[in-house]
């Protein structure tokens, strides 16, 4: 057999081990990461709303004297000095708390009356204005304007007064 020297044995191991070492995959060392803030968002205002149709509008306005049981009142041109004077406003839509106005007008532009109610709806309603007076009613032609939240709504009623 044949002897090997250890300085042989030392010279192989040491090749074998650079070798491996060469073979070896080098790790890519990844820089680290970077602390960077996302940019912020830009900054725009908000959107207004859209422009919202009225909850509820007039739909009709009606003047009489007499009011039946479904609240509809049967239109007149003539009412008497001493009747009662109704004006029937009809709505449709949703509202809570919706203020509706009734104005009666002197032909002379004397406001003869004016009273408010308070709607809350939720659908077609019928609310009646009651007008009367301890007197008799001035003879003359008359006005009903009606207004829903400060706005005119309806059609202006004209009447007269014998």
């Amino acid at each position: 057999m044949k002897k090997t020297s250890l300085s042989s044995v030392l010279m192989i191991t040491l090749a074998g081990t650079l070798a491996v070492a060469g073979c070896k995959k080098q790790e890519e060392t990844a820089p680290p990461p970077m602390e960077s803030t996302p940019a912020p968002a830009p900054m725009s205002e908000p959107a207004p709303p859209p422009a919202a149709a009225p909850a509820v509008s007039v739909t009709s306005v009606t003047v009489g004297t007499t009011a039946a049981a479904d609240k509809s009142v049967a239109p007149v041109a003539m009412i008497g000095s001493k009747d009662k004077i109704i004006v029937s406003v009809k709505t449709d839509g949703a509202a809570t708390n919706a203020t509706l106005g009734v104005k009666l007008t002197y032909q002379d532009g004397q406001v003869a009356g004016e009273q408010t109610a308070t709607l809350t709806a939720t659908g077609a309603e019928t609310t009646n204005v009651e007008f009367s007076k301890a007197s008799a009613w001035p003879a003359g032609k008359y006005r009903a304007d009606v207004t829903l939240d400060g706005q005119p709504a309806g059609t202006t009623q004209e009447f007269e007064v014998k």
